[in-house]
């Protein structure tokens, strides 16, 4: 599991109603701008870096465009584009090797040495209540960690468990038929599509990660290259790298706004036109466009008018796209308009479409290890299926997982209600203990995590320094995940998870106010000091927050921001 901030570059009641699924052999049964908020963003543009690792060492690849000769020499990249993309090569980073490990071991030993290192020192001193209450919390990793009480009821009912010949033996490596049905209808119901989705477009691994590997490895060769907005979850480097070879090419984003119809770090077809020219000036031959909807780290979600123009786009320039959907029940704020890109009337390159969606963020089963794919390209969708022989999941997971997804009334009326509104009261407690401090933050109502802008505790706006005070965090015993780590272009920037127990956020918080206070220039002490009032009232408030009603606690978490928001 890669590393949260790790410094590299890159990273109620379950009733159980509802027949068992049949088992083959087996005998009986667009941003909505109200959706969005920006604590007191400074318009202020910082120096613009190449943030993928490697752009100065980038080998010969064909272009989009022309006769794509696999000779091709490197090219010279055009100065004028270099502030918008970034062209990563992680074999470039590589200090040293080992006697023992092929070239290709080598690097991946690599990733996870320099990308392990906040997760490996979490875990040497993890925080627990009772036998180490001084140890680390962990606000890094975006798990949910609020609804552990529901799962744990509905999985224990004694539907969830079934043993048959069938379960035990070799599955269409697609993923037994039973549970590909169960997908596809749940994928039309929850994605809205305008036609049910067919079970034959289905195929099921063992999770997300499992699925950008494979999808790189079908879709592209090596050394051939992805679009994706940045920042990103990093770890997205790795899945796409360590077997496939396939790169990826930066479309920077930054914080800057620059009119009323504008948001931070918002993606614009304007920025992928000029992501693609620059990696196309460099001989770097695109293949597809790599979107996550709802967004990590920044928790956007895209209109349905943005997502037809980054699909018009894709088309226009014969690119896959492939669409991450894994947070897409995690929309706490109904105004963030969510729209699945299932849900569309017309997808303008079905062919180039594909759809990725886990168990692991929506129900909080980042540890299960179950992703699905949905194409309509029949040949994607087989050469996909033959890696499931390395990626499957074994036949009573999937089992339960059809349970699971086909029991709509404990979804609809127990898990989901009670999940958004656990979301919604800790990003509530968290973004006023941010208010507090007088730390802006993007949030816009999806997703486990607050976009946290931390630059004026950066002495200097580098990214050295921000891994220095990442570090200072974690001496202080909170582990978050700094900018970098995404591929932000602009040092400082943090993603703090809030998806957690009350009492490990109150004891988080506590912490991540003493990081940044302890490096606070002499002439902002003040501010500090008089947040500390405020932050010891939310503190108070957040023992009672979780404990009320439904309603009452909406009416506490959806009052106004106190000064101006995007």
């Amino acid at each position: 599991m890669p590393g949260p901030g790790a410094p590299r570059s890159a990273a109620v009641d379950a009733s159980g109603r509802g027949q068992r699924p049949r088992v083959p052999g087996a005998s009986g049964a667009g941003a909505s701008s109200s959706a969005e908020e920006m604590f007191t963003l400074p318009q202020k543009e910082f120096r613009m870096t190449t943030a993928c690792p490697g752009s100065d060492s980038i080998q010969g690849l064909p272009s989009n465009k022309g006769d794509g000769l696999e000779g091709e020499c490197s090219r010279k990249p055009d100065e004028k584009l270099l502030k918008f993309y970034g062209v990563g090569d992680p074999a470039a980073e590589l200090s040293s090797s080992s006697p023992y490990l092929s070239s290709r071991g080598s690097v991946i030993k690599w990733f996870w040495d320099s990308a392990e290192e906040g997760y490996r020192t979490y875990h040497m001193d993890e925080y627990d209540e009772d036998k180490n209450p001084s140890g680390i919390i962990n606000l890094g990793t975006s798990e949910n960690k609020l609804c552990f009480d529901l799962l744990s009821r509905r999985l224990s009912q004694s539907d969830m468990l079934q043993v048959e010949p069938a379960l035990l033996q070799y599955p269409d490596w697609r993923g037994h038929l039973f549970l590909r049905e169960e997908v596809a209808r749940f994928l039309s119901f929850y994605c809205r599509s305008p036609a049910s989705l067919k079970p034959e477009n289905v195929v099921v691994l063992n999770g997300c990660a499992s699925l950008f590997s494979a999808l790189a490895t079908v879709l592209c060769e090596a050394g051939e290259a992805f679009l994706i907005p940045a920042p990103y979850y990093g770890a997205i480097t790795q899945h796409v790298y360590l077997y496939g070879n396939v790169r990826l090419v930066c479309v920077y984003l930054d914080s800057e706004v620059t009119g009323l119809e504008t948001r931070p770090f918002q993606l614009t077809v304007e920025k992928l036109e000029m992501a693609l020219q620059g990696a196309n000036s460099e001989g770097v031959k695109v293949k597809g466009l790599i979107l996550i909807n709802p967004q990590n780290p920044l928790g956007d979600v895209y209109s349905p008018g943005e997502l037809q123009e980054y699909l018009e786009f894709a088309k226009r320039h014969e690119l896959h796209v492939m669409v991450d959907e894994v947070y897409m029940l995690s929309v706490f704020e109904e105004s963030a308009g969510y729209r699945s890109v299932l849900s569309l009337e017309r997808l303008p390159d079905p062919q180039r479409t594909h759809v990725m969606w886990a168990t692991s963020k929506d129900f909080g089963m980042s540890g299960l290890r179950f992703g699905t794919l949905y194409t309509e390209n029949r040949a994607v969708a087989t050469a996909v299926a033959s890696l499931c022989r390395y990626h499957g999941l074994s036949g009573l997971v999937q089992y339960q997982m059809a349970q699971l997804l086909r029991d709509r009334d404990w979804i609809n009326q127990v898990y989901l209600p009670e999940n958004h509104a656990r979301l919604k009261a800790a990003h509530t407690y968290v973004s006023e203990d941010l208010r507090a401090l007088g730390i802006p933050f993007v949030s816009r109502g999806a997703g486990f995590f607050i976009w946290v802008d931390l630059r004026k505790y950066l002495p200097k706006a580098t990214f050295e320094e921000e891994v220095l005070l990442w570090r200072r965090f974690l001496e202080n015993k909170v582990l978050l995940s700094f900018g970098k780590a995404f591929e932000c272009k602009e040092p400082g920037w943090f993603r703090l998870v809030f998806s957690d127990k009350t009492h490990r956020l109150r004891l988080g918080m506590q912490r991540v106010r003493q990081g940044p206070a302890a490096t606070v220039k002499t002439d902002a002490g003040q501010a500090i000091c008089q947040a500390d009032t405020l932050l010891g009232l939310a503190l108070e408030e957040d023992s009672l927050l979780l404990a009320l009603p439904g309603a009452a606690r909406c009416a506490l978490s959806c009052g106004p921001p106190p000064l101006s928001c995007y």
